[in-house]
């Protein structure tokens, strides 16, 4: 009986040695390290190393650990393996995607989830604002599914929101307010300010009395100059309960 008491005991007190639970360890950090640096500090260390995978971060330096399991500071027991995630050196080549017609916003969460970035932008006369209407690496135009390096700026175009083409700017005194809205919808301009002379119950059909800009410009008795604009800009207008007399002396033809 004495005999199994003491081969008890002796396994029990041996059992730290077996499992190693006495000899635990703190991992180091390795992140940003190279391979080749965080394996001969690993190692030094009693540990085990193994390259589990590899992406690309353009931050990164390439080759450096940018991701290690477990973290730095957990412990483990000795010659416990500490898997690594390297940065690729070369940036893996992808297709451009084809951007144009997307709003800048979409554009830019596009780009971020293909593992590419927005670099600068700049604005061309279009009246779909912010849309894109070029793509670009630099300077030159990228069409979509040219291969390209992840991690690329791409340049974006977008609208400015006001046509390239000037127009007449259109006459709208002496229409109601719902008639001038349709009106300049079908014109791609918008209204920018209301402004009532006076008390007005019923502003829908209420009466444009000014404008601004106005549709033309007197440049002596009987000789008028259109004025023009461009689609995407604003007419200010102010509003009464009466029509006021139409200038068909003046009036643009």
């Amino acid at each position: 009986m004495g005999l199994v008491v003491v081969l008890f005991l002796l396994f029990f007190s041996s059992l730290g040695i077996i499992t190693l639970h006495s000899s635990l360890e703190k991992v180091p950090s390795v992140m940003g390290k190279t391979a080749d640096e965080a394996t001969k500090l690993l190692e030094a260390g009693g540990f085990n190393v193994s390259i589990q995978d590899s992406v690309y971060i353009d931050t990164a330096a390439p080759l450096a650990v940018v991701r290690q399991s477990p973290e730095a500071d957990a412990t483990v027991k000795q010659h416990r393996t500490i898997y690594l995630t390297i940065n690729r050196a070369l940036a893996p080549l992808i297709d451009m995607p084809d951007l144009r017609g997307f709003s800048f916003k979409s554009a830019q969460l596009y780009l971020q989830s293909l593992g590419l970035r927005v670099g600068d932008t700049s604005y061309t006369a279009d009246i779909a604002r912010n849309a894109v209407k070029e793509q670009l690496i630099g300077e030159k135009d990228v069409a979509p599914g040219t291969k390209i390096n992840m991690g690329s700026a791409i340049n974006l175009v977008l609208g400015s929101g006001v046509g390239e083409d000037d127009i007449n700017v259109p006459d709208l005194v002496g229409m109601t307010l719902s008639e001038a809205r349709l009106y300049l919808s079908n014109k791609n301009i918008n209204i920018s300010t209301v402004i009532p002379l006076e008390s007005i119950s019923d502003t829908a059909n209420a009466f444009v009395n000014k404008q601004s800009p106005v549709a033309y410009t007197v440049t002596a008795p009987g000789q008028v100059v259109a004025n023009k604009i461009r689609p995407g800009q604003l007419i200010d207008i102010w509003i009464g309960n009466t029509a006021p007399p139409k200038d068909t002396l003046n009036a643009v033809q």
